[in-house]
Protein backbone atom coordinates (compact mmCIF):
# COMPACT_ATOMS: atom_id res chain seq x y z
CA UNK A 1 0.00 0.00 0.00
CA UNK A 2 1.31 3.46 -0.86
CA UNK A 3 0.37 6.78 0.65
CA UNK A 4 -0.19 10.02 -1.26
CA UNK A 5 2.73 11.45 -3.24
CA UNK A 6 5.08 8.45 -2.86
CA UNK A 7 7.47 9.57 -5.62
CA UNK A 8 10.03 11.29 -3.38
CA UNK A 9 10.49 8.42 -0.93
CA UNK A 10 10.60 5.83 -3.70
CA UNK A 11 13.30 7.80 -5.51
CA UNK A 12 15.35 8.10 -2.31
CA UNK A 13 14.99 4.38 -1.51
CA UNK A 14 16.06 3.36 -4.99
CA UNK A 15 19.31 5.29 -4.72
CA UNK A 16 20.23 3.23 -1.67
CA UNK A 17 18.90 -0.20 -2.46
CA UNK A 18 17.54 -0.75 -5.98
CA UNK A 19 18.33 -4.31 -7.08
CA UNK A 20 21.73 -4.46 -8.72
CA UNK A 21 22.79 -6.16 -11.95
CA UNK A 22 19.32 -7.25 -13.08
CA UNK A 23 19.45 -5.21 -16.27
CA UNK A 24 16.47 -3.09 -15.21
CA UNK A 25 16.52 0.60 -14.34
CA UNK A 26 19.37 1.43 -11.99
CA UNK A 27 21.78 -0.28 -9.61
CA UNK A 28 21.37 0.87 -6.02
CA UNK A 29 24.52 1.78 -4.14
CA UNK A 30 24.37 -1.00 -1.55
CA UNK A 31 23.96 -4.73 -1.90
CA UNK A 32 23.23 -7.19 0.88
CA UNK A 33 21.08 -4.78 2.85
CA UNK A 34 17.46 -4.40 3.88
CA UNK A 35 15.43 -1.20 3.63
CA UNK A 36 13.05 -0.10 6.39
CA UNK A 37 10.67 2.35 4.72
CA UNK A 38 9.09 4.75 7.19
CA UNK A 39 6.51 7.31 6.09
CA UNK A 40 7.74 10.31 8.06
CA UNK A 41 6.62 13.36 6.13
CA UNK A 42 3.20 13.97 4.52
CA UNK A 43 2.82 16.16 1.46
CA UNK A 44 3.92 19.34 3.18
CA UNK A 45 5.94 20.44 6.18
CA UNK A 46 6.67 17.67 8.67
CA UNK A 47 5.65 17.85 12.29
CA UNK A 48 8.31 17.50 14.97
CA UNK A 49 6.35 14.64 16.53
CA UNK A 50 6.42 12.74 13.22
CA UNK A 51 10.18 13.21 12.85
CA UNK A 52 10.84 12.15 16.44
CA UNK A 53 8.59 9.08 16.17
CA UNK A 54 10.20 8.01 12.90
CA UNK A 55 13.72 8.26 14.33
CA UNK A 56 12.73 6.31 17.44
CA UNK A 57 10.91 3.65 15.43
CA UNK A 58 13.89 3.10 13.15
CA UNK A 59 16.38 2.95 16.02
CA UNK A 60 14.22 0.63 18.11
CA UNK A 61 13.63 -1.76 15.21
CA UNK A 62 17.24 -2.38 14.28
CA UNK A 63 18.19 0.31 11.79
CA UNK A 64 21.94 0.78 11.46
CA UNK A 65 21.59 3.91 9.29
CA UNK A 66 18.74 6.44 9.25
CA UNK A 67 18.43 8.49 6.07
CA UNK A 68 16.59 11.79 6.53
CA UNK A 69 15.76 13.37 3.19
CA UNK A 70 13.57 16.07 4.68
CA UNK A 71 13.98 19.33 6.53
CA UNK A 72 12.47 22.65 7.50
CA UNK A 73 13.41 26.05 8.89
CA UNK A 74 11.18 26.04 11.98
CA UNK A 75 11.04 23.49 14.82
CA UNK A 76 8.52 24.51 17.51
CA UNK A 77 9.07 21.30 19.52
CA UNK A 78 12.78 20.80 18.98
CA UNK A 79 13.28 19.20 22.40
CA UNK A 80 11.13 16.25 21.30
CA UNK A 81 13.27 15.71 18.21
CA UNK A 82 16.47 16.23 20.21
CA UNK A 83 15.45 13.47 22.59
CA UNK A 84 14.84 11.09 19.67
CA UNK A 85 18.19 11.96 18.09
CA UNK A 86 19.95 11.43 21.43
CA UNK A 87 18.22 8.06 21.71
CA UNK A 88 19.36 6.93 18.25
CA UNK A 89 22.87 8.25 18.85
CA UNK A 90 23.09 6.36 22.14
CA UNK A 91 22.12 3.15 20.32
CA UNK A 92 24.95 3.52 17.83
CA UNK A 93 22.80 4.45 14.83
CA UNK A 94 24.32 6.59 12.08
CA UNK A 95 22.02 9.45 11.02
CA UNK A 96 22.39 11.06 7.59
CA UNK A 97 20.51 14.29 6.87
CA UNK A 98 19.95 16.32 3.71
CA UNK A 99 21.18 19.89 4.19
CA UNK A 100 18.32 21.45 2.21
CA UNK A 101 17.70 23.09 -1.14
CA UNK A 102 17.47 26.82 -0.44
CA UNK A 103 20.96 27.85 -1.53
CA UNK A 104 21.43 29.07 2.04
CA UNK A 105 24.22 29.07 4.60
CA UNK A 106 22.95 26.80 7.37
CA UNK A 107 25.66 28.07 9.71
CA UNK A 108 23.53 31.21 10.00
CA UNK A 109 20.11 30.00 8.78
CA UNK A 110 17.99 27.55 10.78
CA UNK A 111 17.61 24.08 9.28
CA UNK A 112 15.97 21.20 11.16
CA UNK A 113 16.36 18.50 12.27
CA UNK A 114 19.93 19.09 13.30
CA UNK A 115 22.53 17.32 15.45
CA UNK A 116 22.83 20.38 17.70
CA UNK A 117 20.75 20.11 20.86
CA UNK A 118 18.86 23.12 22.18
CA UNK A 119 20.39 22.64 25.63
CA UNK A 120 23.95 22.23 24.31
CA UNK A 121 26.02 19.41 22.83
CA UNK A 122 25.46 17.52 19.60
CA UNK A 123 24.94 14.05 18.18
CA UNK A 124 28.18 12.30 17.26
CA UNK A 125 26.84 9.82 14.72
CA UNK A 126 25.46 12.34 12.22
CA UNK A 127 26.45 13.38 8.70
CA UNK A 128 24.98 16.53 7.14
CA UNK A 129 25.07 16.33 3.35
CA UNK A 130 25.14 19.01 0.65
CA UNK A 131 24.59 18.30 -3.05
CA UNK A 132 27.30 18.31 -5.68
CA UNK A 133 26.66 18.61 -9.42
CA UNK A 134 27.81 16.28 -12.19
CA UNK A 135 29.02 19.38 -14.05
CA UNK A 136 32.04 19.77 -11.77
CA UNK A 137 34.46 22.65 -12.15
CA UNK A 138 33.02 25.96 -11.03
CA UNK A 139 29.62 24.26 -10.83
CA UNK A 140 30.80 21.51 -8.45
CA UNK A 141 28.36 22.70 -5.77
CA UNK A 142 24.78 22.27 -7.01
CA UNK A 143 23.20 25.71 -7.40
CA UNK A 144 20.30 24.88 -5.07
CA UNK A 145 22.25 23.20 -2.25
CA UNK A 146 22.49 24.57 1.26
CA UNK A 147 26.02 24.82 2.58
CA UNK A 148 27.96 25.66 5.74
CA UNK A 149 31.62 25.57 6.73
CA UNK A 150 30.63 24.34 10.19
CA UNK A 151 27.27 22.59 9.85
CA UNK A 152 27.54 20.75 6.53
CA UNK A 153 29.95 17.83 6.71
CA UNK A 154 30.39 16.74 3.11
CA UNK A 155 28.89 16.91 -0.37
CA UNK A 156 27.57 14.03 -2.48
CA UNK A 157 25.99 13.77 -5.94
CA UNK A 158 22.52 15.32 -5.94
CA UNK A 159 22.05 16.79 -9.42
CA UNK A 160 20.03 14.98 -12.11
CA UNK A 161 20.01 11.68 -10.20
CA UNK A 162 18.24 8.80 -11.95
CA UNK A 163 16.27 6.49 -9.66
CA UNK A 164 13.05 4.60 -9.06
CA UNK A 165 9.56 6.06 -8.91
CA UNK A 166 6.22 4.23 -8.50
CA UNK A 167 4.58 2.10 -11.21
CA UNK A 168 7.82 0.57 -12.45
CA UNK A 169 9.19 3.86 -13.72
CA UNK A 170 12.38 5.89 -13.34
CA UNK A 171 13.15 9.59 -13.45
CA UNK A 172 15.83 12.17 -12.71
CA UNK A 173 15.50 14.40 -9.67
CA UNK A 174 17.62 17.13 -8.08
CA UNK A 175 18.10 17.77 -4.38
CA UNK A 176 20.06 17.19 -1.24
CA UNK A 177 17.33 14.57 -0.75
CA UNK A 178 19.19 12.63 -3.45
CA UNK A 179 22.64 13.41 -2.02
CA UNK A 180 21.82 12.11 1.47
CA UNK A 181 20.96 8.55 0.33
CA UNK A 182 24.21 8.47 -1.61
CA UNK A 183 25.92 8.74 1.78
CA UNK A 184 23.43 6.48 3.55
CA UNK A 185 23.89 3.86 0.84
CA UNK A 186 27.67 4.08 1.16
CA UNK A 187 27.41 3.68 4.93
CA UNK A 188 25.16 0.64 4.51
CA UNK A 189 27.53 -0.85 1.94
CA UNK A 190 30.48 -0.48 4.30
CA UNK A 191 28.53 -1.97 7.20
CA UNK A 192 27.35 -4.91 5.09
CA UNK A 193 30.87 -5.82 4.01
CA UNK A 194 32.64 -4.93 7.27
CA UNK A 195 30.13 -5.54 10.06
CA UNK A 196 32.75 -5.30 12.79
CA UNK A 197 33.07 -1.55 12.20
CA UNK A 198 31.05 0.69 14.49
CA UNK A 199 28.78 3.45 13.22
CA UNK A 200 31.30 5.99 14.49
CA UNK A 201 34.10 4.31 12.56
CA UNK A 202 31.98 4.30 9.41
CA UNK A 203 31.15 7.98 9.98
CA UNK A 204 34.85 8.84 10.23
CA UNK A 205 35.84 6.70 7.24
CA UNK A 206 33.30 8.39 4.96
CA UNK A 207 34.45 11.88 5.93
CA UNK A 208 38.17 11.10 6.03
CA UNK A 209 38.25 9.49 2.57
CA UNK A 210 36.06 12.00 0.73
CA UNK A 211 37.87 13.64 -2.18
CA UNK A 212 39.11 17.10 -1.23
CA UNK A 213 38.46 20.12 -3.45
CA UNK A 214 39.19 22.75 -0.82
CA UNK A 215 40.92 25.28 -3.04
CA UNK A 216 38.78 24.79 -6.15
CA UNK A 217 36.91 27.99 -7.10
CA UNK A 218 33.17 27.33 -7.35
CA UNK A 219 29.98 29.30 -7.72
CA UNK A 220 28.46 29.54 -4.25
CA UNK A 221 24.86 28.33 -4.17
CA UNK A 222 22.32 31.08 -3.80
CA UNK A 223 24.33 34.00 -5.14
CA UNK A 224 26.91 32.46 -7.55
CA UNK A 225 29.76 34.36 -5.90
CA UNK A 226 33.09 32.63 -6.60
CA UNK A 227 34.46 31.04 -3.42
CA UNK A 228 36.73 28.10 -2.56
CA UNK A 229 34.75 24.87 -2.35
CA UNK A 230 36.35 24.34 1.06
CA UNK A 231 34.26 27.18 2.50
CA UNK A 232 31.02 25.28 1.86
CA UNK A 233 31.51 22.34 4.24
CA UNK A 234 33.70 21.06 7.05
CA UNK A 235 35.62 18.68 4.80
CA UNK A 236 35.58 20.68 1.56
CA UNK A 237 35.05 17.31 -0.10
CA UNK A 238 32.77 15.01 -2.09
CA UNK A 239 32.23 11.42 -0.88
CA UNK A 240 34.35 8.72 -2.50
CA UNK A 241 32.89 5.21 -2.26
CA UNK A 242 35.94 3.37 -3.53
CA UNK A 243 38.31 5.14 -1.16
CA UNK A 244 35.93 4.57 1.76
CA UNK A 245 35.69 0.84 1.09
CA UNK A 246 39.48 0.57 0.77
CA UNK A 247 39.94 2.38 4.08
CA UNK A 248 37.36 0.10 5.75
CA UNK A 249 39.18 -2.98 4.49
CA UNK A 250 42.51 -1.67 5.74
CA UNK A 251 41.05 -0.82 9.12
CA UNK A 252 39.56 -4.28 9.61
CA UNK A 253 42.71 -6.03 8.36
CA UNK A 254 44.85 -4.11 10.85
CA UNK A 255 42.96 -5.44 13.86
Amino acid sequence: MEGPEPDHGTHVAGIVGATRENGVGIDGIARGIRLMSIRTVPDGDERDKDVANAIRYAANNGADVINMSFGKSYSPHKAVVDAAVQHADSMGVLMVHAAGNDGANVDSTDNFPSPYYADGGRAKRWIEVGASSWEGGTNLAASFSNYGAERVDVFAPGHSIYSTVPNNKYERNDGTSMAAPMVSGLAALIMAHYPSLSAMEVHDIILDTATRYRDQPVARPGDSQTVPFGTLSRTGAVVNARAALQRAEEKVAAR
